[in-house]
């Protein structure tokens, strides 16, 4: 794709029913990401999530997704040998992980493929665009570089030749872009009362339908929606 010039369409999804939409969307890329621990979980952080935890949520979305790569992380507590298990039992395509390019090159000797993150910001444009080339030599197959900026963005795309998406502070000038799918379509009760621009809002859409679902119940009046 990036050899075409076609832009890597990627999403974050944390359970069946999400990656099943975001497979028949025609997504690229389904990456579970340990996000889940603070967005879906509540957690302060995400290095609260432990391996078998996220072995679960792997399982979910790789029951819901039939065509397109499906990436695990690896939690930032994990050693590098825990890859093996995302792979065997969650059947992983890709794992990713934020480590040097000795943790790339030893999850690579192993025969995971790794989607590499790095982040941006402050460094200088020759320095990231170092880092990026030092983890494709590694074996890298996908970068996220996270952060880029502009100009950051398109000197590392350029420079390597394994596909470089973004997620947080990416943009076009990437080979693609990834963006956790319930930011998408705005399921979070931060979206309740917020104006920002997205693609849908949920959070408000469910906030109505649960709310019709309660006025029938104490009105007496039969549910909606009801099989057989």
């Amino acid at each position: 794709m990036k050899r075409e010039g076609r832009k890597i369409v990627g999403v974050v999804a944390w359970d069946t029913p999400m990656a099943q939409i975001a497979d028949r969307a025609g997504v690229d890329l389904v990456s579970v990401g340990d996000s889940v621990g603070k967005n879906l979980w509540g957690h302060a952080t995400e290095n609260e999530v432990t391996v078998d935890e996220l072995l679960i949520v792997c399982k979910a979305v790789r029951r819901g997704v039939k065509r397109a790569l499906l990436s695990c992380d690896l939690p930032a507590t994990a050693s590098p040998e825990a890859a093996i298990r995302f792979v065997k039992e969650g059947g992983a395509d890709m794992i990713k992980v934020n480590g040097t390019p000795d943790t790339v090159r030893t999850m690579v000797r192993s025969g995971i493929a790794v989607f590499a993150e790095f982040h941006g910001g402050g460094q200088a444009d020759a320095e990231l665009v170092a880092r990026a080339k030092a983890l494709e030599q590694a074996g890298a197959a996908v970068l996220d570089f996270r952060h880029s900026g502009p100009e950051a963005g398109a000197a590392v795309a350029k420079a390597v030749s394994i596909p470089v998406i973004g997620g947080l502070g990416g943009g076009p000038w990437l080979d693609g872009r990834m963006r956790m799918a319930h930011a998408a379509i705005g399921y979070a009760a931060s979206w309740l009362d917020s104006s920002a621009e997205t693609y849908a809002n949920v959070a408000r859409i469910s906030l109505e339908a649960l709310s019709g679902y309660a006025a029938d119940v104490r009105a007496g009046r039969q549910i909606k929606g009801q099989r057989g």
